[in-house]
């Protein structure tokens, strides 16, 4: 829960940086506590004109194509946008003036009621953020998934009735902009190379992870991988009781995987068998990790064991996350669409046995996909690579892998990967690379692959 001496007062001057989903709701969180709120969004296509005509019927200023610097920096406090790159101009400005800018999850945070779940991580916030929302409701438990997942933050501050627990997603680039926000269970799931485009190195990636620690207290409560010592080193020095999961082996205090495959809790006060990770309706060993700490949350935020597992038995995959999308002449076809970084891809790569066609493509992160090959021996018989990314992926892969193409798209990579495939393999769409290049986002560009994969069908269907 908030301090309340750190929320909004009224006639408070707050400018929101971005109208996007986020923006709008922190917009009309500062409104309804009475703030003075203007809107800066640099944007001006459909998406953005269509988000300020709404906004301004509910009488808060807005402005489109530019930031007015001026304007913006008369303000009390700042809302930037998650997309909004530090090095921006309006950034520097705020910087150099003084002035407070703080990210969404942080304005929403400071209107909160509700205990909060934290998570972040390189990889899989989504599926597990999900899945530990999933447990909470399985347990009959009053809770929300908000943040980086979708719902912003700001749309549960808003709820007349707040319910006991809200499960954040967290970005780096949110965390980035925290000043109070404090979950009072956090979960760090994993730590690799990723938004490299962004950052000016790796260091200063795992630094705005570790904002995640920012606010520890005494009764703050830590889910880490044991199975990653750099996750439990970020955790160095922070406030609160540590709690670790592991698919490795037996852990101390917390959930691990035995050597039977049986999801286990083991805390001072409680043990319990969960259930087999062969009952899990999700690929790979990664989503076991990623149940096991869903899991492990869901225990320390006061669900039966009996519940959490009926919800572990129930979860079923996300969509763009190693989704198996069709399966016809014995090919399975999975849109994993939602792997934008090497780490990613790597993780969906070893999620199979089978022969692997790989579709690697997109806008370049500044990653080096040779860190793949080591992963793809021995079971991914070709690669097709497209995008903006191809000419790298070609150079870096070159006589590497057994068959190397280029697709002058996806709709063409989905045709060749057609043309190669054999029955009993996988076609495996995980781009390692962000969608920008052809696409808004990676759903737009996972529900291209589908609709592509499902046409294929239908014209080899006659």
């Amino acid at each position: 829960m908030s301090d309340p001496s750190s929320r909004l007062s009224e006639d408070s001057r707050v400018t929101i940086l971005g109208s996007a989903l986020s923006g709008t709701a922190a917009a009309r969180l500062a409104r309804a506590r009475g703030a003075r709120v203007f809107v800066s969004e640099v944007g001006e296509g459909p998406e953005q004109i269509a988000a300020a005509e709404l906004l301004r019927a509910e009488g808060i200023e807005v402005e489109t194509g530019g930031h007015d610097i001026d304007r913006i920096l008369d303000s009390d406090l700042v809302v930037v946008s998650p997309g909004i790159n530090p090095a921006t101009e309006v950034r520097r400005a705020l910087r150099r003036a003084g002035v407070q800018a703080i990210a969404e999850i942080e304005l929403a945070f400071r209107e909160l009621r509700s205990r909060v779940i934290g998570i972040t991580g390189t990889n899989g916030k989504t599926t597990t953020s999900a899945m530990t929302g999933h447990l909470l409701e399985t347990a009959g438990v009053s809770s929300v998934t908000a943040g980086n997942i979708g719902r912003p933050l700001s749309d549960v501050a808003l709820m007349e009735e707040q319910p006991d627990w809200v499960v954040v997603e967290v970005s780096s680039f949110q965390l980035a902009d925290i000043d109070s926000f404090a979950p009072d269970i956090g979960i760090i799931l994993n730590l690799s190379p990723d938004h490299l485009d962004r950052y000016r190195d790796l260091d200063s990636y795992y630094e705005d992870k570790r904002r995640l620690f920012a606010n520890a207290a005494d009764d703050s409560r830590w889910v880490l991988n044991g199975d990653e010592p750099a996750v439990v080193e970020l955790a160095n020095g922070a406030a609160g009781q540590r709690y670790l999961f592991s698919t490795a082996g037996e852990v101390e205090s917390g959930a691990y995987r035995d050597p039977k495959g049986m999801l286990r809790l083991v805390l001072p006060d409680r043990k319990a068998k969960w259930l087999r990770d062969s009952e899990l309706q999700l690929v790979g060993s990664h989503n076991v990790s990623n149940a096991l700490a869903a899991a492990l949350a869901a225990a320390l935020a006061g669900c039966a064991d009996k519940k959490i597992a009926q919800g572990l038995a129930s979860f079923e995959p996300l969509p763009h996350r190693l989704q198996p999308v069709a399966d016809f002449e014995d090919v399975l076809w999975v849109n994993d669409s939602k792997s934008t970084n090497v780490s990613a891809a790597a993780v969906a790569i070893e999620a199979f046995e089978q022969p692997v066609i790989l579709l690697l493509g997109g806008r370049h992160k500044g990653e080096s996909y040779t860190t793949l090959l080591p992963r793809m021996e021995d079971h991914v018989r070709a690669v097709i690579a497209f995008g903006e990314a191809a000419p790298q992926i070609i150079s870096e892969m070159q006589d590497k892998v057994p068959d190397l193409q280029v697709a002058a798209g996806l709709e063409s990579a989905v045709r060749m990967a057609a043309q190669l495939a054999n029955s009993g393999d996988v076609v495996l769409l995980s781009p390692a690379c962000s969608s920008y290049d052809m696409f808004p986002n990676y759903e737009a560009r996972g529900r291209a692959f589908e609709a592509n994969v499902q046409q294929l069908h239908s014209v080899a269907q006659g």
